[in-house]
């Protein structure tokens, strides 16, 4: 499942239950985009949600979650942040991440 630019009632159903990772993004950003295929693969082979939220369309959550440069990923596992990679993730460090 791929979610972009959720409202704020649906970035917290998606991220309340399971395994998600939050890409936070930008169209003009070389290594943003180098991450994206990552992440969609991860969220197409597993059960790992995917949200995508594109810094210059929304500017709330990623100050919610102080993220100073892209691309940064912010996994959640029920609800809860379990770890925050900034830069470009390897699809090895993002599992092991969630602890696989």
């Amino acid at each position: 499942m791929i979610k972009l630019n959720p409202t704020i009632d649906e970035f917290n159903e998606i991220t309340s239950s399971g395994k998600t990772i939050v890409d936070f993004w930008a169209g003009w950003c070389g290594p943003c985009r180098a991450q994206a295929p990552i992440v969609e693969d991860i969220a197409a082979t597993t059960d790992i949600k995917l949200v995508k939220i594109d810094v210059d369309v929304d500017d709330t959550l990623p100050v919610d979650f102080g993220v100073a440069s892209i691309p940064t990923l912010v996994l959640f596992e029920n609800g809860v942040v379990v770890e925050k990679l900034i830069g470009l993730s390897s699809k090895d460090e993002i599992l092991k991440a969630f602890g696989g």
